[in-house]
């Protein structure tokens, strides 16, 4: 991890946070499969639209490693990126490597992103698409009776909210899947603190996608935004998560953890030493991401299966 940090360094690249959105978003994508695994091969992939409540349409992606003789359970994935930057095509490799060791189909979604749509378009994309999956899986071959949802930083905040939403609807949820969630209003914990200058996030740039997000700093007190604001956690789906130890998120999602706990939730929480936010995408180096992946690919099969 030292060596990749430093490898950047001597890179240096513009900083994200003095690029335009549009300029980051193609900045981001040049590099998202740089020090990923190798391209896992599936034996069905479908690109599909998901309607959204404004008429719009969204971009999704199915994977999965069988073909299409039976429903398949799916994990419902939002990647990270700020709620500014990333995509489907940035998480590809991700996804399908999900889907390949927890022998599900996976379905990503390419939700509108800041600052041409601010909060709560996001969230509100993520709850459609997942109210869709649940409706009509069976039209793309999914079990929309066994569904989880899942995602990376922002796209687990996404996650986060949708299995708040998924309780209070009564749709059943099998698992949340969260690598390094948002969970916070305010950026003030010890760990933002102590990682204030990276590596790779720092306090800028999280201000930077931010910025471009809310609409007002009144946006950062809805439980949407920051699921550590939720007054009710009972019922909620039982939670993987996990974190990075030199992250400023890291603080805020074990705080979520230990909410999701107090009420009675079934949690599983695993913090990755040594490694930084992103980690889970450079597993050709990081051998942390590799058990990563196995780890959260272990749980999503159990919590499917028993769905």
């Amino acid at each position: 991890m030292r060596g990749i940090v430093s490898g950047m360094a001597r890179l240096q690249r513009t900083p994200m946070q003095s690029l335009t959105p549009d300029e980051a978003r193609a900045l981001y994508a040049g590099g998202a499969e740089v020090l990923e695994i190798d391209r896992p091969a599936m034996a069905r992939e479908l690109d599909f639209l998901i309607p959204a409540r404004d008429g719009a349409s969204l971009p999704a992606r199915l994977v999965a490693p069988e073909p299409g003789d039976a429903a398949l359970p799916v994990l419902l994935y939002f990647h990270g990126g700020g709620f500014t930057v990333g995509s489907v095509a940035t998480h590809d490799i991700l996804c399908r490597e999900l889907a390949r060791l927890a022998g599900c189909a996976v379905v990503s979604v390419d939700y509108r992103l800041a600052p041409q749509h601010k909060f709560p378009t996001a969230s509100d994309d993520a709850w459609d698409s997942l109210q869709w999956l649940a409706s009509h899986g069976a039209s793309i071959g999914i079990d929309g009776t066994r569904i989880a949802i899942g995602g990376d930083s922002a796209g687990g905040t996404l996650a986060a909210s949708c299995a708040l939403l998924a309780r209070d609807a009564g749709l059943p949820i099998a698992l949340q899947l969260l690598f390094y969630p948002g969970c916070s209003a305010r950026q003030d914990t010890a760990s933002h603190r102590r990682f204030a200058h990276g590596p790779i996030i720092d306090a800028g740039l999280i201000q930077w996608f931010f910025s471009h997000y809310i609409r007002s700093d009144a946006d950062r007190e809805d439980w949407r935004f920051a699921p550590l604001l939720a007054d009710d956690l009972d019922g909620v789906a039982p939670a993987w998560f996990g974190l990075a130890e030199c992250d400023p998120l890291v603080d805020e999602g074990v705080d979520y953890a230990d909410r999701l706990r107090a009420a009675g939730v079934a949690v599983d929480l695993e913090i990755y030493r040594g490694v930084t936010h992103e980690f889970i995408k450079m597993g050709r180096i990081v051998a942390e991401a590799r058990q990563a992946h196995a780890a959260a690919a272990g749980a999503l099969a159990a919590a499917l299966r028993s769905a």
